[in-house]
């Protein structure tokens, strides 16, 4: 007899407990919020022994009285999902076939929250050897779900590997006109799909209409208003799109329509690459020639073309990227020029309205180098709210890349002060013996500098990064 063989009647019986009204059960879990609430009785000791989670939680509740019942609360599970994952914990099975994709995308959630860790690729694991058409027909939310935790790498893998070898399933798919901005970026950042340029701009402007589906589809129809809620909609996209591979054809019948959309400088850019002939006719890309020249031609007096490639990274946060962008200079400023009253005048005037950008500073009597990417654009008043932000410095081999934690504080706008990140987290100001900045730490996640005094700007660059 094979030791394992007796199991299923221990787990029957301990999970016939869950069901007796005989007076052992000595715990009240009160799950759920608002109106849907539901009461189970179940026994500490098992409890304790199987989860974590709650043997932390109920030893924070002991008995105040004998004969008198230990009764805790949990809010974030839902009554259903937490019935299913109680029977687990009882009885050790859990007969996923009895529930369809959603629930089990819903029960996901409750393993983490009560540290069942073994149970999460088990559930992982299901969905992707059984589910597999559902999960494509609904991959936004599997997307966002999956990265939501960072114990569901089963699930991020399978996200990962489907953007990257059949991008197609999500562009096609019925409710590719729903999925989040994020998971468009990924699709769009893709260098291996086999779908056309121009397919993928196709299917960037349906995604962008359909977020606003107050627009005319025809663009003679689109007023100069409803042309700058599009252009906002997509404002973090086009300047990943590769739009030189188009043919001129293909940009004039396809692109132009669509030029208000554009920033104006890289439009400018692109009618003018199109105009002198230099567009990519035969539809085929040069990589590798690209960025060679890309190389030699980045414009900064700070960084080199190494810490550029690690900026590149950081922002595709993957540190397996070979993404190298384009580092387009907006922006110069010397310590010397940088004074007085209108001390950022020139920035504002050059970078308003500009997003992708990087900020990258040499500080003064110093070989340490500051900066920060910001996603979104830049404005002259207010507080610019993003979760894609980051802070960083450069001093000899010590790099320190910190990401923003509070995203409504991301990025600090205002006339009199440059370029600036979070809630006094890098900022720049004009003060009494020319520029500088300092660093307290409140919005982002780690200190990049030692000391919160004032430093002094010798050089300030700032960048915008386009796509090859």
């Amino acid at each position: 007899m094979v030791d394992n063989e007796l199991l299923p009647n221990l787990s029957e019986n301990l999970l016939g407990t869950l069901n007796e009204n005989d007076g052992y059960h000595d715990i009240l879990i009160e799950v759920g919020n608002d109106s849907n609430v539901k009461t189970f009785r179940a026994h500490m000791v098992i409890l304790n022994c199987r989860s974590p989670y709650l043997q932390k939680l109920l030893s924070n509740n002991k008995k105040k009285d004998e004969g008198t019942l230990v009764h805790i609360k949990l809010t974030d599970i839902s009554p259903d999902i937490f019935e299913i994952v109680l029977k687990y914990i009882y009885g050790g099975r859990l007969s996923l076939k009895e529930y369809d994709a959603p629930v089990i995308i819903k029960t996901l959630v409750a393993p983490s929250k009560l540290c069942l860790k073994e149970l999460t690729p088990y559930l992982e694991s299901f969905l992707i050897e059984n589910e597999g058409n559902w999960m494509e027909q609904n991959f936004d939310s599997i997307h966002q779900t999956s990265f939501e935790d960072d114990s569901f790498l089963h699930l991020q893998k399978y996200c990962t590997n489907l953007i990257s070898k059949e991008p197609k399933k999500v562009f096609n798919s019925p409710k590719f006109s729903s999925i989040s901005e994020k998971l468009l970026i990924s699709l769009v950042k893709n260098e291996n799909t086999q779908m056309s340029v121009t397919q993928i701009w196709e299917h960037v402007v349906k995604w962008g209409l359909a977020q606003n589906p107050e627009l005319p589809t025809n663009t003679k129809e689109i007023t100069k208003d409803q042309f700058k809620i599009l252009k906002n909609t997509l404002q973090q996209i086009i300047p990943l799109i590769r739009f030189h591979q188009f043919t001129s054809e293909e940009f004039w019948k396809k692109v132009k329509p669509y030029k208000k959309v554009f920033p104006k400088d890289l439009y400018e850019e692109l009618l003018g690459s199109f105009m002198e002939g230099r567009s990519n006719t035969t539809k085929t890309s040069e990589p590798s020639i690209v960025k060679e020249i890309n190389e030699i031609n980045i414009d900064s007096k700070i960084i080199t073309i190494q810490q550029a490639k690690l900026i590149s990274k950081w922002i595709d946060k993957s540190d397996k990227s070979t993404t190298l962008y384009q580092f387009k200079l907006l922006y110069r400023g010397s310590h010397e020029v940088l004074v007085g009253f209108d001390a950022f005048k020139d920035f504002h005037e050059k970078c308003d309205n500009k997003s992708r950008t990087v900020t990258v500073i040499k500080a003064k009597d110093s070989n340490e180098i500051f900066g920060g990417y910001n996603p979104i654009e830049w404005k002259s008043e207010g507080c610019g709210i993003t979760k894609d932000s980051f802070i960083f410095s450069f001093k000899n081999d010590d790099n320190i890349l910190s990401r923003v934690v509070d995203e409504k504080f991301a990025i600090y706008n205002s006339y009199y002060v440059g370029p600036s990140f979070g809630n006094s987290d890098l900022y720049l100001y004009n003060s009494i013996g020319g520029l500088g900045f300092s660093y307290k730490k409140t919005s982002y996640e780690k200190q990049i500098r030692e000391t919160d005094e004032l430093c002094f700007v010798e050089e300030l660059e700032v960048f915008q990064i386009m796509s090859n």
